[in-house]
């Protein structure tokens, strides 16, 4: 399965014109993403609060990630406070993945954007979170939270926000999107030894680990004749013929 590092932004001292911190309302967008991240059978790991960039890209090159996503929004600088609106999405400009899921995040913020021109992705070698982690990385700065249009926009824009995300991460892998809905119980019934659970819905795809007849599933979410599924922690694709929900 897919399997990226979410970090959110750690800076608490950035204040939001319109009231809280760039660490609260990333953090907000985060905990928004996430149910969409397990419905479409995304992984992740996630930095805390606590916290900071050094730490969060120590803990994104200590594990083995298809991606790094930093969740930032944006301050102009001294002289032009209040001034300055848009979204910007960094890559490293040696990273090939990186570029193509900025661009693909980009263009998707730009059907939700009230500025869809003030969007675009841009290299950076600057940015540490940009520049050292291992996996390819895609640093968002969604909006200006020093202008008030923006710092409004963020807030009240939390949910689609996350949806944009999940779908361009969707799109990068090449999974299908997926809402997050009530999980069930099920069991595997197979008549065979094990079920194979792969990294994507078909049957060429990569096998993460393997179930045994009657072995206990969370039915996460359901794709044609696919599920998402949890097994021991792990998450991953089933052929619905084979589960029997309970």
């Amino acid at each position: 399965m897919p399997n990226i590092y979410l970090s959110p932004s750690t800076q608490e001292n950035n204040f939001y014109v319109t009231g809280g911190t760039e660490e609260e309302w990333m953090n907000r967008l985060a905990d928004a993403l996430e149910p969409y991240l397990t419905a479409s059978g995304i992984r992740f790991s996630r930095n805390t609060p606590q916290m900071t960039a050094a730490s969060s890209i120590r803990a994104s090159n200590a594990g083995t990630y298809d991606l790094h996503l930093a969740l930032h929004s944006n301050a102009a600088p001294e002289g032009l406070y209040g001034q300055r609106r848009g979204i910007i999405v960094f890559y490293y400009p040696g990273s090939s993945q990186g570029q193509r899921a900025a661009h693909l995040m980009a263009d998707n913020f730009k059907e939700i954007y009230p500025l869809p021109n003030n969007v675009r992705a841009e290299p950076s070698t600057t940015i540490g979170e940009v520049r050292q982690p291992r996996a390819p990385s895609v640093f968002l700065e969604l909006g200006y939270h020093d202008n008030e249009d923006d710092a409004t926009w963020i807030k009240n824009n939390l949910e689609s926000s996350a949806r944009v995300i999940a779908l361009t991460l969707t799109e990068f892998f090449g999974l299908p999107f997926l809402t997050p809905r009530a999980y069930k119980s099920a069991v595997v019934d197979v008549d065979w030894g094990n079920l194979n659970i792969r990294d994507k819905p078909s049957t060429d795809s990569y096998v993460v680990t393997r179930a045994p007849d009657g072995a206990p599933l969370t039915v996460i979410n359901q794709y044609r004749d696919w599920y998402v599924v949890r097994y021991r922690g792990i998450v991953g694709w089933a052929n619905s013929d084979f589960v029997t929900l309970v």
